[in-house]
C-alpha cells in the first residue's frame, strides 16, 4: 500500500485512485498530442516531481474577474488542483489565500527572493498602465510594479487567460486603462524572462497542467520556450482550430445551420456559424478538453464559440452572435473597427487578380466550364426549402 509521503498516498487520502490518475495523464497525454504510451512516462513526471520536492511558483492577479482561478479551483476527477498541488509549491495565489495585506505581500516577495532564478510566475489578469499604473494597486503599490519585481527574477512565466496575454476585457475600446498584456509590457521593459502564453477566457486546467508536465517530461523551461508558436503559445494546445474537432462539424459540411434559437434546427444540433459562431478562425482544443469534469463545452451546451482564444477578442469578436463584421488593428478604427471591406481594400487587387489566374487555369484544365467534369454542387436540399418559405440560404 502506498504510503501517505508519497504522490499516489496523497491523492487516495483525496479519494483519488491510481486508476483516476492514469485515466487524467491519458487525457493529458491527449491534450499534448502524445499517443498513450506517453501514459506511464506523464505519471511518472509527475510522481517523481512531487517526491523530489515541491516546484516553487507564485500565482498574481492583475486586472481581471479572476474566472481563470475559479476554473482551476473547481475542476474534478481527478480534481486537478490538487495534482498542481502536489507538484508546485504555491505561497502566494492571491484570490484564494486567507492572508492578506503588506505582510502578505512581502511573505511573496521574500519567497520570490529566496528562491531567485528557481520559481515560476503564473499571472493572471492585465497590466493597467493608465494613470502611471494606478488604476490597479496592491498593498498600496501599482501592480506593474510587483510584476516587474516577480518577473525579472522567475525562472518562467505563464500569462493564464487572455487578459494575461492581451489585456482581454480590460483592453477593449476605448481602453480607459490602458489595459496590455503581460508579455508586451515586459517586453516594453527589457525584461526577458520567456513567458508562456495560454489565451482562453477562461483557460482550462489541463492547459496549465500540460505546461508544466511537459517542462517536467522535457527537463527544463528552454524545451517548452522551443515549443511555442509566433504568439508564445504552445503548438499541441492551439495547432488547430475550434472548427476542426467541433462535433457540429458534419452539419457545416452538409450546409445545415441554426438560424434562429428555439427553433427545430438548433433541437437538431446543427451547425452554429450562421449565428455568429468564432470556431472556424479560433484556435483552442476545448472541445477535447472540455470543463465540469469533461461532461459538456460552449458549443455542446448550445452556445456559439465566441473565440475567446483570438487576440483582442472582445472588440475583434462582437457582436458575438453575428458574422465577423469589422477588424481592430492596434488603435486603429474607433467603436467600430475597420469595416472588413475597407480593411482589405489594400489587398483586394491582389486577391482578384489571384482568383481571376486561377478561374483562367482552371478552365484551360477543363475543371471548370462546358467541358468540365466538375460540375458545380446544386444548392443543399435543407437550403433550397427555405428559399421557398421565403428564408434567405445565406444568414
Amino acid at each position: 500500500m502506498a504510503e501517505a509521503t508519497d504522490l499516489y498516498g496523497r491523492l487516495a487520502a483525496r479519494g483519488i485512485t491510481r486508476r483516476d490518475f492514469l485515466k487524467f495523464c491519458g487525457t493529458l497525454a491527449a491534450v499534448m498530442g502524445l499517443s498513450q504510451t506517453a501514459v506511464p512516462q506523464i505519471g511518472a513526471a509527475i510522481a517523481g516531481a512531487a517526491e523530489s520536492g515541491l516546484q516553487p511558483a507564485l500565482w498574481i492577479n492583475g486586472a481581471a474577474c479572476t474566472g481563470c482561478t475559479e476554473s482551476i479551483a473547481q475542476a474534478t476527477d481527478p480534481n486537478v488542483a490538487d495534482i498542481v498541488l502536489d507538484i508546485l509549491s504555491l505561497p502566494k495565489i492571491e484570490t484564494v489565500q486567507m492572508a492578506t495585506g503588506e505582510y502578505a505581500e512581502k511573505a511573496g516577495e521574500d519567497f520570490a527572493q529566496a528562491n531567485k532564478g528557481k520559481y515560476i510566475l503564473i499571472c493572471e489578469g492585465a497590466v493597467t498602465t493608465g494613470i502611471d499604473g494606478n488604476f490597479l494597486r496592491i498593498a498600496g503599490e501599482p501592480f506593474q510594479d510587483s510584476l516587474v519585481s516577480f518577473a525579472t527574477n522567475a525562472l518562467a512565466i505563464v500569462a493564464v487567460g487572455s487578459c494575461a496575454v492581451d489585456g482581454g476585457w480590460t483592453r477593449a475600446y476605448p481602453n480607459p486603462a490602458g489595459g496590455t498584456g503581460v508579455k508586451p509590457y515586459l517586453d516594453g521593459k527589457g525584461i526577458k524572462t520567456p513567458v508562456v502564453n495560454l489565451p482562453g477566457c477562461p483557460v482550462n486546467p489541463l492547459e496549465i497542467i500540460a505546461v508544466v508536465v511537459d517542462a517536467l517530461m522535457t527537463g527544463g523551461v528552454d524545451k517548452v520556450v522551443a515549443g511555442l508558436d509566433r504568439q508564445n503559445r504552445p503548438k499541441y494546445l492551439y495547432g488547430s482550430t475550434i472548427h476542426d474537432n467541433c462535433e457540429r462539424r458534419g452539419h457545416f459540411e452538409n450546409g445545415e445551420f441554426v438560424y434562429q434559437f428555439g427553433s427545430q434546427e438548433e433541437a437538431d444540433n446543427y451547425c452554429l456559424y450562421a449565428l455568429g459562431c468564432k470556431g472556424p478562425q479560433t484556435y483552442r482544443h476545448c472541445s477535447k478538453l472540455r470543463w465540469n469534469d469533461n461532461i459538456s463545452w460552449c458549443v455542446a451546451s448550445g452556445g456559439p464559440c465566441i473565440g475567446c482564444g483570438n487576440f483582442n477578442w472582445v472588440d475583434n469578436n462582437t457582436p458575438f452572435r453575428s458574422r465577423m463584421r469589422r477588424v481592430h488593428v492596434g488603435s486603429i478604427g474607433g467603436p467600430g473597427g475597420i469595416g472588413v471591406a475597407k480593411g482589405m481594400a489594400a489587398l483586394g487587387g491582389v486577391v482578384v487578380v489571384g482568383i481571376g489566374a486561377h478561374a483562367l487555369a482552371s478552365k484551360a484544365t477543363h475543371r471548370i466550364g462546358k467541358n468540365s467534369t466538375l460540375k458545380n454542387e446544386d444548392m443543399k436540399e435543407y437550403d433550397a426549402k427555405r428559399m421557398k418559405k421565403g428564408g434567405s440560404a445565406d444568414a
